[in-house]
């Protein structure tokens, strides 16, 4: 059965779309992969948007083809599997880590440095912040309305305004500070763009742009997956607008910010020599509504899921759940939460990749529960063991520098890859299972 969806409706969602990405980790990344990777800044930025965009994008487009959300890319894994890896992802992507960071960024980018002298400054910010995070996010249908067609236009402009400055006004020349990175420019690049947390985010999301168009009276399949699609490459062709421009302030900003900690010290300061203290209040603006956008998708991500998989609360009760864990640890201080981040992606991510990969390539598999098998174990195995390794585990850290150190691409943060094509290659192998 055929539906019909108003163009501005598709124009709508795609813009919905680049917002539910656009949060903490795609706006404070880019600047600081700019600054530190001087010389090899193109080759730095290629890395992240295969990470930052190119796979986000993959995941979109597989959950369009699945019709779903996290549950149809693990359909073919035992159910204690898909439950260990559907708690551990939304978790990441939810209370744990995501959304208390686009809260944490928001606040130091917007209020932080006009209430220093006030103690539970961020105590009252996260507060107020997440329950315009839970207001928004118990009304699923209408994220269309109030993130495509409002939110995100102004966020736009904002945007806009910022990358007039950066484009055409410089702060400084580019490219010619050496790289301060140990590994190579690409996987330096490739590894910076986990910390976005969108490729994580696609598996989740993809099930949001498919409530909003079924909202929209949407239900053919066929129309879900192209609508879907369509959503996913308008949201892929915003970021990378963003991403490069950020890295290019990034890459001009030495003689503003030397040696920054962390790009949103590099923004904020930016910004500021650009356009003064107006300035900083239109960065103030963009940052809380990107990371307002981003932070209403998880919580509505988190509730379509964990009401799912386990409905005793209901969605309405899993997202003021996730909402108010999210507030609690929104109170920590940027740098500290991103330590606890960098492991746990190294871990999840290599998975995540893989889940992407195999739903994409599903209907030509002889037995897929097989080869989801075969494939995301020693991938598994691998990332846990790289994530201990960074977090300093020291069992852990002897074998990365040992044994996974001889697997190639390894110091590409890639030695996951290997591993994982041969254990697809031999499930390959055998007679071919009947169809479900």
């Amino acid at each position: 059965m055929s539906s019909t969806i108003k163009s501005t409706d598709i124009l709508a969602i795609g813009l919905m779309t680049f917002a539910l990405f656009l949060g903490a980790g795609n706006m404070i990344f880019p600047p600081y992969l700019g600054q530190v990777a001087g010389a090899d800044l193109v080759v730095a930025t290629l890395g992240f948007l295969i990470t930052g965009v190119g796979m986000p994008l993959l995941g979109v487009v597989a959950a369009a083809r699945l019709g779903g959300g996290l549950s149809n890319f693990t359909r073919d894994l035992p159910s204690w599997v898909a439950v260990v890896i559907g708690l551990v992802l939304y978790l990441a992507i939810g209370p744990l880590f995501a959304a208390p960071r686009a809260a944490i960024v928001a606040w130091e980018m917007s209020f932080a440095d006009h209430f220093e002298s006030q103690p539970h400054g961020q105590m009252v910010y996260s507060a107020v912040f997440f329950s315009f995070t839970l207001w928004l996010s118990l009304f699923p249908g209408r994220l269309i309305d109030s993130i495509g067609k409002v939110i995100t236009p102004l966020l736009l402009l904002v945007l806009l305004a910022i990358a007039v400055g950066v484009i055409f006004f410089p702060l400084g020349p580019a490219g010619n500070v050496v790289p301060t990175f140990a590994d190579s420019a690409f996987a330096w690049g490739f590894q910076q763009g986990y910390q976005t947390m969108d490729t994580l985010a696609s598996l989740a999301f993809g099930i949001v742009i498919i409530t909003a168009l079924r909202e929209r009276g949407v239900t053919d399949k066929d129309e879900l997956t192209r609508h879907t699609i369509t959503a996913g490459v308008m949201a892929a062709v915003g970021l990378c607008a963003v991403y490069i421009t950020l890295s290019y302030l990034g890459a001009t900003s030495h003689t503003i910010v030397p040696d920054a900690e962390n790009g949103a010290d590099i923004l904020t300061s930016y910004i500021f020599q650009l356009y003064g203290e107006w300035g900083t209040v239109l960065l103030g603006i963009s940052i809380t509504l990107a990371c307002l956008t981003t932070t209403v998708g998880l919580m509505t991500a988190c509730g379509e899921y964990f009401s799912e998989a386990v409905p005793i609360l209901g969605y309405r009760g899993f997202v003021i759940l996730c909402t108010l864990v999210s507030a609690l640890i929104a109170n920590v201080g940027l740098n500290e939460l991103l330590d606890l981040t960098i492991p746990a992606l190294l871990i999840v991510y290599p998975v995540a990749i893989c889940l992407i990969f195999l739903a994409l390539v599903r209907g030509y598999l002889k037995n897929p529960p097989r080869t989801y098998l075969m494939t995301l174990f020693p991938v598994f195995v691998v990332g846990l063991i790289d994530g201990l390794a960074v977090s300093g585990v020291e069992w852990a850290k002897g074998i990365a520098d040992t044994s996974l150190a001889v697997l190639p691409l390894h110091d590409e943060s890639l030695g996951w890859l290997v591993p994982g094509m041969v254990g697809l290659m031999l499930s390959m192998t055998g007679k071919r299972a009947e169809e479900d």
